[in-house]
């Protein structure tokens, strides 16, 4: 898949000439460890159960990602998009990805933006695969990370920001609010600070808050009400 070309807001424009150079300090915590062992009990169980009624693997459909001996499945429930990656060869489950929904930002940003979770088999690991389905994701939705990552999951961040734009955003006040490509290690340390990769005909300015922080922050007055039953003056 060819990288896409998204318009970007001024702000931004130093981005595309400097992306590269920068790259090193896109970093954040990278915390989260995934026992290799139990994802792959909890993927054969996954697979064991494919035919069974219910069966997550049960209500899928195929989906057009080209990578041999891999078959790609889909399933959308609540506007969260789950892509179960099969193992043809081999008859056993690699991996999948849940595009969940963000209860930090409210309906107006909701169908734009998208937080993936994956578990992939230690073997099916940096093959492509993730990179496959995230962009698949990126075609669209844009991505915002977690809290925290796993080194994997830094490390195709990383790979997916060299050909999609990548920068550091806070989830504030239901709204997602621009840091900037290059943020201090502090601010980068933040539970409430995470990455953005910017999908297929999204902008900033579609991600941009109604609302500066200081107005965001600040309680709306509550509308003054006439009371009809209070009698007026002697």
């Amino acid at each position: 898949m060819s990288a896409l070309v998204l318009p970007l807001p001024a702000f931004l424009g130093f981005f595309i000439g400097r992306r590269h150079a920068l790259r090193p300090t896109m970093e954040l915590r990278i915390d989260v460890q995934q026992s290799p062992g139990n994802i792959e009990t909890e993927l054969d169980a996954l697979y064991r159960r494919r035919s069974l009624p219910g069966s997550a693997l049960g209500n899928t459909s195929p989906l057009p990602i080209h990578l041999p001996g891999f078959a790609f499945h889909h399933r959308e429930a609540d506007g969260e998009h789950y892509l179960y990656v099969e193992d043809v060869l081999q008859r056993r489950l690699a991996g999948y990805t849940v595009f969940n929904r963000l209860v930090e930002v409210d309906r107006r940003i909701d169908p734009l933006i998208r937080g993936p979770h994956s578990k992939y088999a230690a073997a099916y690991q940096r093959r492509g695969i993730a990179s496959a389905v995230y962009q698949w994701g990126l075609e669209r939705f844009c991505l915002i990370s977690g809290a925290r990552q796993s080194e994997a999951a830094h490390a195709l961040w990383r790979s997916l920001g060299r050909r999609y734009p990548l920068a550091y955003v806070t989830l504030r006040d239901k709204e997602v609010r621009y840091l900037g490509v290059e943020i201090p290690l502090a601010l980068r340390d933040d539970l409430e600070t995470r990455m953005i990769l910017l999908g297929r005909g999204c902008t900033f300015d579609k991600l941009r808050p109604r609302y500066p922080l200081k107005q965001a922050n600040k309680k709306r007055p509550e509308p003054r009400i006439a009371n009809i039953d209070r009698p007026g003056p002697p």
